[in-house]
């Protein structure tokens, strides 16, 4: 993260260095290109991976947890049907989970909420809409949308939640300005299954099982047919292993 601020600190500099040069002595544009190429691409690139905390904190995993806990996430939920599944299936290997789930879904499920809840685990808020154009959102937008699902959660369970994952795991300015006012801590992961994209239920679990540390954070989705059966190797894994699945907020108390 610090390399990247460095980098696009020097791109803007340059920027301003090659613009004066260009005006007292005629410079070639396209080395004023370059900087400006180099300031586009690192913000980009910053935006798209959490782990770089480019424009905001975002807790990805802990190295300092030795014990074997791990954090199992669910995104886009609540399902009617596959969420049900999911929870009986850790009910079975008593393994707790975090549901980071979207406002519109729980107004439309808020039954399944409570039942995720009752049954022990986390739920984080991942946005009202989940709009496929949220990331070009303003901070009042921002705020509107993470208030919102706050609000519905606490009509729902009769508690709010302090954690949020952005949409996609893409940050931005705007982002960050509207949890500096929320306070959330924003979670991000450092095990991305990519089950929404690949449809070969072996490659998925195969791809989490080659990433799996102490205080590391998967991503999955409970919304995905291919899910239930992922999980239920993947917790035959971990118990073989030895390791805990626990909520986020089990892994905070850890740091």
């Amino acid at each position: 993260m610090m390399k990247f601020r460095i980098i696009t600190t020097l791109s803007i500099v340059a920027i301003l260095g090659l613009l004066a040069s260009n005006l007292y002595f005629g410079s070639s544009w396209l080395w004023i290109l370059l900087p400006i190429t180099i300031w586009l691409l690192v913000t980009a690139i910053g935006s798209f991976i959490m782990s770089y905390n480019y424009f905001l904190t975002s807790f990805i995993s802990s190295n300092s947890i030795i014990s074997k806990k791990i954090a199992l996430t669910f995104d886009d939920g609540p399902h009617p049907e596959l969420t049900y599944s999911i929870l009986d299936v850790l009910d079975r290997f008593n393994a707790k989970a975090t549901f980071f789930c979207i406002g519109k879904q729980i107004e439309k499920y808020p039954e399944v909420l409570k039942e995720i809840v009752k049954r022990g685990h986390a739920i984080g808020n991942h946005s009202y809409s989940h709009s496929n154009f949220i990331d070009f959102s303003s901070q009042r937008k921002w705020l509107e949308e993470i208030r919102k699902t706050d609000s519905i959660i606490k009509k729902s369970i009769g508690e709010s939640s302090n954690l949020f994952r952005p949409p996609f795991g893409v940050t931005t300015p705007n982002l960050a300005k509207a949890i500096k006012e929320t306070k959330h801590h924003v979670i991000g992961w450092d095990n991305r299954s990519f089950d929404t994209v690949l449809k070969n239920k072996t490659l998925v679990l195969k791809r989490i099982v080659k990433h799996i540390s102490p205080g590391g954070i998967i991503l999955l989705h409970d919304t995905q047919p291919n899910t239930v059966y992922v999980l239920e190797r993947l917790l035959i894994h971990l118990k073989q292993h030895q390791f805990e699945a626990v909520t986020i907020n089990n892994l905070l108390d850890e740091m």
